[in-house]
């Protein structure tokens, strides 16, 4: 699973492994080691919400997924799902979910064995 974070926006890609784990699981987890702490992101799905939601609490980082909408990406070739979750004041905070394809990144500096079969392009 991988994170990225720009601004008010939280994207998270996994690969086809981890989408089975988190179809059977309910949940995904990668810690980042520091010299002063560990940062911690989580994708859980979650009952009773109807849009992808986001929360951090202390070093931890949680984006929460409805669980039918759990269930549709794991059966289906659905690529991912994003949402503008708002946080008051006119503020938002960007949040996008998906399968991480092969031959996304210009240079391969990783093992791509896992990805998601890039439907664009030939790697």
């Amino acid at each position: 699973m991988k994170i990225r974070i720009k601004g008010n926006s939280v994207r998270i890609r996994i690969v086809k492994t981890e989408l089975d784990n988190f179809g059977k699981d309910g949940f995904l987890e990668e810690h980042t080691e520091f010299p002063n702490g560990r940062l911690t992101y989580r994708l859980e799905s979650k009952a009773g919400i109807s849009d992808l939601e986001a929360n951090i609490n202390g070093s931890i980082i949680t984006v929460y997924m409805p669980e039918a909408m759990k269930k549709e990406w794991v059966a289906t070739e659905t690529v991912g799902y994003r949402t503008d979750m708002p946080l008051g004041e006119g503020n938002s905070l960007f949040i996008l979910i998906e399968k991480d394809f092969k031959c996304l990144d210009g240079e391969v500096l990783e093992d791509q064995s896992d990805n998601f079969d890039n439907p664009s392009q030939v790697c």
